[in-house]
C-alpha cells in the first residue's frame, strides 16, 4: 500500500501531544471521579436515621429492634443533629417515662418523627398502643405542676417540678403518632417558657393526651403561617376543673390577634370537667382552628346551687392583653355554656363554618352561626370514653 511520507519532526510532535492529551484526559477524568466521590461522601455524611425502642431489645445502639433501647429517652438522647428526618420507632408497650425532650429539634420540610408501631407495619411483632406512663410506678397519678410527658419546667414556679427553666421548643418540628400519654400533669402540652414568643411547629397524629390540668396545647409561640402546629385525629382529657385547665389550652405571643392560627385541631375529640379549650392565663391574642371536633363538658352545674360553669371555650382570668379567637368549622359542643358567662366572654371571638351544633343547658343563649340542640347528643356522648 502507498504510504504518504511523514517528516519525522511532525510525528514526534503528534506522538508528544497525543501523550499529553491522554494524560491530560486522564488527570481530568481522575479530578471529576474524585469531585464526585467527594460530593457522595459529603451528602453520606449526614445522613438521617432510624432508632427503636423495645423491652425486649437489647439496649446497645437501637439500630434495629433486636438492639433496641429499652427507654424512650435513650433514643431521644441519640439524635445526632437538627438536620431533621430522623425516626424513633416504639414497640407496643407501657414505658414509665416523663418529662421527655430529644437532643435536637427537626428541621422546615424534614420534620423527625416518633412514633408507635400501632398496627405492626414497623415490624416490632406487636400491636397496639405505647403507652407512655408519666404517674409513680408505685403510688399513682403523679398530678404535679411541670411533670408530665413531655418536658418543659420554670423555676420561677412557686412549686412542683421548679428546678430549673427548660422549654419545650425542643420539639419543634417533630412528628409524634401513635402514643398514649397518661399519669402526669398535662399531656401533649408544650410550653415555650423562655423561648416564648419565637416560632414552634409540632404535629400530633392518632394520639391519646390525658393529663390533670390538659390533654394537649401550646404555649406560647407566634404563629408560622405555613406550619401551625396540628393535632390531628387525637383525643385529648383533662381531669381537674380549678384554674388554668381545659381539655386543651392555647395561647400566643402576639399583641394583636393573628390573621392565622397558632394550632389546627382536626377530628379531634376533646372531654373535660369545665372547659374543651381555654386560653393560657399568661397569654396574649390566642388563635385555633377546630375542625370536624367533638367538645365534651361534663359540668352543668346550677348557679343556684352555688356552683359555676365557665364555659366549653373559657376566657376566664385572661391577662389584659389575653383574646381568645377560635374558627370552628363543622364541629359539635357539649356543656352548660358555649362561652364563659359574664364580662369574661368579651376576650374571645369566632368564626363559623359550616355545621357548629351545641348543646348548652335551657337558658344560655346561644350565638349566631351555632345551630342549638334541644335533645340529648347521644352520638356525641358516645365518644367520650378514649379510643
Amino acid at each position: 500500500m502507498f504510504k504518504v511520507p511523514q517528516p519525522h519532526g511532525i510525528t514526534m510532535s503528534f506522538h508528544r501531544v497525543w501523550k499529553v492529551s491522554l494524560w491530560g484526559l486522564t488527570l481530568l477524568a481522575i479530578g471529576t471521579t474524585m469531585a464526585s466521590e467527594s460530593k457522595v461522601g459529603d451528602a453520606n455524611i449526614r445522613k438521617a436515621i432510624t432508632l427503636h425502642v423495645s423491652k425486649l431489645g437489647d439496649n446497645t445502639d437501637g439500630s434495629s429492634w433486636q438492639k433496641a433501647f429499652r427507654r424512650i429517652q435513650a433514643a431521644l438522647d441519640v439524635v445526632p443533629d437538627n438536620q431533621g428526618g430522623h425516626r424513633i420507632l416504639v414497640r407496643p408497650d407501657t414505658y414509665v417515662e416523663a418529662n421527655l425532650a430529644p437532643a435536637h429539634k427537626g428541621a422546615a420540610g424534614a420534620y423527625n418523627t416518633l412514633v408507635g408501631d400501632f398496627d405492626g407495619r414497623l415490624g416490632s411483632g406487636a400491636k397496639g398502643w405505647v403507652i407512655i406512663d408519666s404517674g409513680d410506678p408505685d403510688k399513682g397519678f403523679k398530678s404535679w405542676d411541670w411533670w408530665g410527658p413531655i418536658r418543659s419546667s420554670d423555676k420561677h414556679w412557686p412549686h412542683g417540678n421548679n428546678q430549673e427553666t427548660f422549654s419545650s421548643i425542643i420539639w419543634d418540628r417533630w412528628k409524634l403518632r401513635h402514643l398514649y400519654v397518661a399519669g402526669g400533669d398535662g399531656g401533649f402540652f408544650f410550653d415555650l417558657t423562655d423561648k416564648s414568643g419565637e416560632g414552634f411547629t409540632v404535629v400530633i397524629e392518632d394520639c391519646v393526651g390525658t393529663g390533670r390540668a390538659f390533654g394537649g396545647g401550646v404555649a406560647y409561640p407566634i404563629v408560622r403561617p405555613d406550619e401551625p402546629t396540628v393535632f390531628r385525629r387525637c383525643y385529648f382529657l383533662a381531669l381537674d376543673w380549678v384554674g388554668d385547665t381545659a381539655a386543651v389550652l392555647v395561647g400566643g405571643w402576639e399583641k394583636t390577634m393573628p390573621e392565622y392560627p397558632h394550632a389546627l385541631f382536626e377530628d379531634c375529640t376533646l372531654v373535660h370537667t369545665d372547659n374543651a379549650v381555654a386560653i393560657s392565663y399568661a397569654s396574649h391574642c390566642a388563635r385555633a382552628r377546630f375542625k370536624d371536633c367533638r367538645m365534651i363538658v361534663l359540668n352543668f352545674t346550677q348557679p343556684e346551687m352555688g356552683g359555676k360553669s365557665t364555659g366549653i371555650i373559657c376566657t376566664q382570668g385572661h391577662s389584659p392583653t389575653g383574646r381568645l379567637h377560635v374558627d370552628l368549622e363543622d364541629c359539635i359542643l357539649a356543656g352548660y355554656s358555649i362561652f364563659t358567662p359574664g364580662p369574661d366572654s368579651e376576650a374571645v371571638s369566632y368564626t363559623i363554618k359550616g355545621k357548629v351544633q351545641a348543646y348548652v343547658q335551657f337558658k344560655q343563649s346561644v350565638p349566631d352561626g351555632f345551630e342549638r340542640l334541644g335533645l340529648w347528643p347521644v352520638e356525641l356522648f358516645s365518644r367520650m370514653a378514649p379510643p
